[in-house]
């Protein structure tokens, strides 16, 4: 099960890479409205807020467990892919954490997709506060360097991100990337 955006990304790149005959799909999505179902003592509901990572994250909520898996949507501590040929949005991946913070309360746990080494992937709130507030970090770097006139490639040697600087570690170059393609790609 999938958003109907993420199977859409999946098609997409299967037939780019001609690996048609080998990619298992989905085999039943849902839209933006999400979906929802009883199944045995757990209620699982679907959120989608738009994209953020790509155009296809949703969050699942288990909502007696008042748990809520957010896959790809939260890197805890460690540099985000970012995958603008699959539709991702900073911009809007900063208010789709914000609005899930909003939707659950604050004994929800959150698991996330990846982590650091020396983090956890079951988070709180917060952490989904810390991590909206680097992606604005970087949208915010990002720009006062293109502002300065400097290149994509000046840019991509920063070593960390001003005002964030528990991610750190390898990948840097993806979340500058992106942020510099979403500001200057019209």
């Amino acid at each position: 099960m999938a958003h109907e955006n993420s199977k859409a990304n999946q098609e997409r790149v299967a037939i780019e890479q001609k690996k048609e005959a080998n990619q298992l799909y989905p085999d039943l999505t849902f839209g933006d409205d999400g979906w929802k179902e009883k199944v045995g003592k757990e209620r699982i509901r679907t959120y989608y807020f738009g994209a953020g990572h790509t155009n296809g994250d949703a969050m699942v909520h288990f909502e007696h467990a008042n748990i809520v898996h957010m896959g790809d949507l939260v890197f805890n501590r460690r540099h985000p892919y970012i995958d603008k040929s699959a539709g991702a949005n900073i911009g809007n991946w900063i208010k789709l954490l914000d609005k899930a913070i909003g939707t659950f309360d604050k004994n929800t746990q959150f698991v996330c997709g990846h982590a650091g080494a020396e983090y956890d992937v079951v988070i709180k709130a917060e952490d989904l506060k810390a991590f909206g507030d680097y992606l604005g970090n970087v949208l915010s770097f990002t720009e006062s360097q293109i502002r300065q006139g400097k290149s994509k490639e000046e840019i991509l040697k920063a070593k960390e991100i001003p005002g964030s600087p528990e991610w750190k570690g390898d990948g840097i170059e993806r979340p500058l990337t992106a942020a510099y393609t979403e500001l200057t790609v019209k």
